[in-house]
Parts: C-alpha cells; sequence; structure tokens
C-alpha cells in the first residue's frame, strides 16, 4: 500500500486550499468584492480573512505568488454544487412493456398507466406484443389491443416506429411528445 504525504489531496473538493492549508510564505490577496490587496504574507492574509469573518482560499495555486481569495467557503461549495446538477442531462432508455393478445380490460390500463410514467420522465417505451402457441394464428387480436394501447396513449407520445411483425410478436416504439 503507498503511503500518502499528509498534504496531498485525497478527491477533488480537497484541491483547493483554504485557511492553515495555505503553506507557501507569501500570496496575492484578493476581497470578496473583487478588489486587489496586493501581495502579503500569508499570515496577514489570513488575519484579514478572519476580521471579516471569512475564509482565505487559494484560487490559482500555479501562479508566483499563488492567487488567494477571501470569500464563504461553504457558500462557494454549494453554488458549485449547484451548478453542477444542473448540468446534469437526462438520457432517454428504451423501455418495454409486454402485452399479449389475450390481455384483458383492467390489465391494458395497467400497462397503459406503467408506459406513460415512461414517457412522462422522457423515456421511449417499446410496446411488444407477444404470440404463444395458438395465438399466432390471430394475430389480429394481438394488432387491436396494441392499436388500443397506442390510441390511450396518443395523449403524451407519438408513434416513433409504427408497428410491425417480426417472428412470433409485433413492435411499437413511442417516443414522449
Amino acid at each position: 500500500m503507498a503511503l500518502r504525504r499528509p498534504d496531498t489531496p485525497r478527491d477533488n473538493r480537497d484541491r483547493q486550499r483554504v485557511n492553515e492549508r495555505i503553506r507557501v510564505p507569501q500570496v496575492r490577496v484578493i476581497t470578496e468584492e473583487g478588489e486587489q490587496l496586493g501581495i502579503m504574507s500569508t499570515s496577514d492574509a489570513l488575519d484579514k480573512a478572519r476580521q471579516a469573518g471569512l475564509d482565505l482560499v487559494e484560487v490559482a495555486s500555479d501562479s508566483k505568488p499563488p492567487v488567494c481569495r477571501i470569500m464563504d467557503y461553504g457558500k462557494y461549495r454549494y453554488q458549485q454544487k449547484k451548478r453542477l446538477s444542473k448540468q446534469h442531462v437526462h438520457h432517454s432508455k428504451l423501455k418495454e412493456v409486454w402485452l399479449h393478445p389475450k390481455t384483458g380490460e383492467h390489465d391494458l390500463v395497467v400497462k397503459v398507466n406503467k408506459a406513460r410514467e415512461f414517457l412522462e420522465n422522457k423515456d421511449k417505451v417499446q410496446i411488444v406484443v407477444k404470440f404463444r402457441g395458438r395465438e399466432n394464428a390471430h394475430v389480429e387480436e394481438g394488432s387491436k389491443v396494441l392499436y388500443r394501447m397506442i390510441e390511450m396513449l396518443e395523449d403524451i407520445g407519438k408513434i416513433e416506429v409504427p408497428p410491425k411483425p417480426a417472428h412470433r410478436q409485433i413492435l411499437c416504439t413511442l417516443a414522449p411528445k
């Protein structure tokens, strides 16, 4: 197991040095309002931050001397976390709902509600009507069930891939409107 130096960061949130973790002798200081105070010793900068009731945060560690800003670090981290959560993008998934030609009315309503939930979450829904045994002789019954379900979902979804028969089943894909 490799030993870690005590001053090396563990993860991204520890990369910015704050207050006593800033160990360089001199820093360039910027106030909360953006006013430059110039180059001063780290201990003086830390005193100024404490007088204001704020933190001294290293914002540019690669410059000579490092640039530090007097700010409320907790508030800063909260705003960064909020900004990252806004960038989250929903990737639509393909969800499946299975039916049979003999699917009853109540079962169909349950499947429609589930498909509606998927479409409201911006996911695509693939409706699959499966035929077993002698049901293959009555493909029109499966088509009726499929079209009935499409009709019940037409207010929230649109047909992306029209119904097409595949071996022992009929497939249709709906996308959210």
